[in-house]
């Protein structure tokens, strides 16, 4: 890697270290501190706050050239929104998933009404830059009113259970809740959240339904997607 394009250029540590905390930290339900000690273990003395501070520095950049890369998600899209509570207050975290379980899009709302669902619609179709053949959702009428509104031609689903793809991918996030005791405010849900989404899903690699074979070769691309992102290919 050239000088004049390192991102790291100016920092104490080398890119190694800094990738590797970035990781633990969004790809696991790892706290700032036990990344820190996770790190002081490998003899690296460094401070939670400036974990912190790499995180932010570079996980949009990482989670942005990830989602780059991606293959083109289906055309299937299953969306759903569970509350979070904010500073004693009720939000709505709105996912949508394709029929791989790839995580699309994610967005933090204080409604859940036909409005907050144009606005998820929206900033769906301006990410993917095409509209799904198939919409799946749960029987919240707003999802209906908004693809309405919106003239999507997409096939629309309503079921209780048809979208169990997109309820489970909420899991890791209730993790990371429960670790993080709550998020502080509605920005920092969604900044966190939307890098979390993005580099955690970049591992999931599906064990339970692919060979032993198949699982090395996928983790090893995953890894070798991940140092290319991260630039240490490059500096290697």
């Amino acid at each position: 890697m050239s000088t004049a394009s390192n991102p790291y250029r100016g920092f104490r540590f080398p890119a190694e270290i800094i990738s590797e905390a970035v990781w633990l930290y969004h790809c696991f339900s790892l706290s700032l501190r036990e990344v820190e000690l996770m790190l002081a273990a490998r003899g690296v003395e460094v401070s939670y706050e400036t974990i912190r501070e790499w995180g932010l520095r570079f996980g949009r950049d990482f989670a942005n050239t990830l989602k780059r890369r991606r293959s083109k998600p289906g055309d299937k899209w299953f969306l759903d929104e569970v509350f979070i509570r904010i500073r004693g207050k009720q939000h709505y975290l709105w996912r949508a998933v394709d029929q791989n379980r790839v995580v699309l899009d994610i967005l933090v709302q204080s409604r859940r009404n036909t409005k907050a669902a144009k606005r998820f619609f929206r900033k769906l179709l301006k990410g993917l830059r095409y509209a799904p053949g198939v919409v799946v959702t749960d029987k919240l009428k707003s999802y209906a009113a908004a693809k309405r509104e919106m003239k999507l031609d997409s096939e629309h689903r309503q079921s209780r259970y048809l979208d169990n793809r997109c309820e489970v991918s909420h899991q890791p996030t209730r993790r990371r809740e429960r670790h993080m005791k709550r998020f502080k405010s509605s920005r920092q849900a969604q900044r966190f959240l939307s890098i979390h989404s993005r580099i955690h899903n970049h591992f999931q690699l599906r064990r339970h339904l692919i060979s032993a074979s198949e699982y090395r070769t996928a983790r090893a691309r995953a890894l070798a997607g991940w140092r290319e992102v991260t630039g240490l290919a490059q500096v290697s």
